[in-house]
């Protein structure tokens, strides 16, 4: 099963003169730090000297995880994927407080969440199944569903983008979803499954989590394709994240890369297509372990370190306003020139 999706380089075409429009702006260079990086990279993605953020939206993905039924690797029960779902759509969870205040716009897909939810018109039906199956004793979901999983993220990016939107970011909500997350980040960073897993939400439970999903390696053959990886080990969410971020890049989008979730969806996504990672900006880095390790795979820096590991894309809902000061500056701050300042002679 290979994915349609054909992602193109990002363009170089105009990234000298970029550079020189940073750097002749009323700043010593490089002054403005990680906003000059983000600054170029949003101009280079757009093909343009004056980028701007439009209509910037999050979009939460929700799935359950067959793992997370008999509580070996989480604390709470998986009913509450849907109580948190239905948190989103009351407008109480954190995400919604951040995108409330900076003005976002938040979407809430069922992926696979193990509950019959009534019609609701801020939640989209994307279910694929009642969550994955157990992953100590089969695949998480059949090559079909996987692929109709990440056809599916991919569809919900062309609708924003159809709206107008060119920045998007990722979230997430599934209990056990940590454990899809570490055995994807071991399969494709190659670092033992134990060092990728983290607490979660309860350190208590870190030994027999650690040692299940050991066994979850030990049980199933290596994966021959990123996408075989996806179906074996991750969740619905996960794979309509890899397809929405693989889609939001193919259609020239700001991709906001949130934590240790999101991250192991882009870990397949640039397996699938290397020249997506260029397309993204690394929101913060999480206290979960493991993120740390990933994003140094990636070779990345992220723009925020503010110890969270909570999810639900609030780190790419905190760096949007960030990403949106950048190119503000490129495109708003004076020049040396039109200010009639004198530059560096040196």
């Amino acid at each position: 099963m290979r994915h349609p999706i054909q992602i193109p380089p990002v363009s170089q075409a105009l990234k000298a003169v970029l550079q020189d429009k940073i750097d002749q702006k009323t700043k010593p260079p490089g002054s403005l730090g990680k906003l000059e990086q983000v600054a170029l990279q949003a101009g280079m993605i757009q093909n343009t000297l004056t980028p701007e953020l439009k209509k910037p939206a999050i979009i939460v993905f929700a799935g359950d995880h067959g793992i997370a039924a008999e509580g070996l690797v989480n604390p709470f029960p998986q009913a509450v994927t849907a109580q948190m779902v239905y948190n989103f759509l009351q407008g109480g969870a954190a995400i919604n407080v951040f995108c409330r205040q900076h003005q976002l716009q938040l979407l809430v897909v069922d992926a696979g969440v193990n509950h019959a939810f009534a019609p609701h018109p801020l939640l989209k039906d994307r279910k694929i199944a009642m969550g994955t199956q157990h992953i100590l004793h089969r695949p998480a979901m059949s090559q079909e569903q996987c692929a109709l999983a990440l056809q599916a993220g991919a569809e919900e990016v062309t609708l924003l983008h159809a709206g107008g939107c060119n920045t998007v970011g990722f979230g997430e909500m599934g209990i056990g979803n940590t454990s899809a997350a570490a055995l994807l980040m071991s399969h494709f960073t190659g670092i033992p499954v134990a060092e990728c897993t983290g607490a979660g939400s309860n350190v208590q439970q870190l030994t027999q989590k650690r040692a299940v999903l050991q066994q979850v390696m030990a049980h199933h053959a290596t994966p021959l394709s990123p996408e075989q990886a996806l179906a074996t080990f991750g969740g619905f969410e996960i794979a309509m994240i890899t397809g929405a971020i693989l889609q939001a890049a193919a259609l020239g989008m700001l991709v906001v890369i949130d934590g240790f979730i999101v991250t192991s969806a882009l870990l397949v996504a640039a397996a699938i297509q290397p020249a997506v990672k260029d397309y993204c900006i690394f929101a913060h880095c999480s206290e979960e372990k493991g993120h740390r390790k990933m994003l140094e795979h990636l070779g990345v820096h992220p723009l925020l370190q503010l110890d969270m590991r909570l999810g639900e894309g609030t780190g790419a809902a905190l760096a949007i306003p960030v990403i949106q000061s950048a190119v503000a500056f490129l495109t708003e701050m004076a020049s040396f020139n039109s200010a009639q300042i004198s530059n560096r002679t040196i």
